[in-house]
């Protein structure tokens, strides 16, 4: 079942810290890790004002196949294709690695400017030229789960 979460809200996502346990101890620190929060209510505002961003949704069939595989396989592909689409340090077709439609991510990439380094350096400031880190990529899979919540939800309200 999809969680309706509206435009303000935040959404969590559990971040791991490198483990470091003591001789002996039956815990590490990645058991207490607190999950790292991110407000994208001012990003998503921007978009919004964005006339090329603005005009992305998720059609009829990219809802579809959210409801047959979930939003964790969602997720995973998200996180997929971001490792291997933005992540890397140089892309050899940068700019035009993130086809327009055929995945509900791919849809959510472009409409949140995270389909190339490009894109995502403009709308978050983090720039190319080097690989991202981890917590840059749990950021930007963080972004795109929030714009498909926002948009399963979009015509619901």
């Amino acid at each position: 079942m999809i969680e309706n979460i509206n435009f303000t809200q935040q959404i969590i996502i559990p971040m791991k810290k490198p483990s470091v346990t003591a001789p002996g101890s039956l815990f590490s620190e990645e058991d207490f890790a607190a999950p790292t929060v991110y407000d994208h209510s001012q990003l998503f505002e921007k978009l919004a004002r964005s006339e090329f961003r603005s005009r992305f949704h998720l059609s009829e069939k990219d809802r579809s196949y959210i409801r047959e595989k979930g939003m964790e396989t969602i997720k995973r592909h998200a996180a997929d294709f971001v490792a291997k689409r933005l992540a890397p340090a140089f892309i050899p077709n940068d700019g035009k690695q993130t086809p327009m439609r055929g995945h509900p991510v791919f849809r959510a990439q472009h409409a949140t400017g995270c389909c190339c380094r490009g894109c995502f350096y403009k709308w978050h400031h983090i720039p190319p030229g080097r690989a991202l880190t981890t917590d840059e990529k749990e950021y930007a899979v963080s972004v795109l789960m929030a714009w498909i919540h926002q948009e399963i939800n979009r015509n619901q309200q």
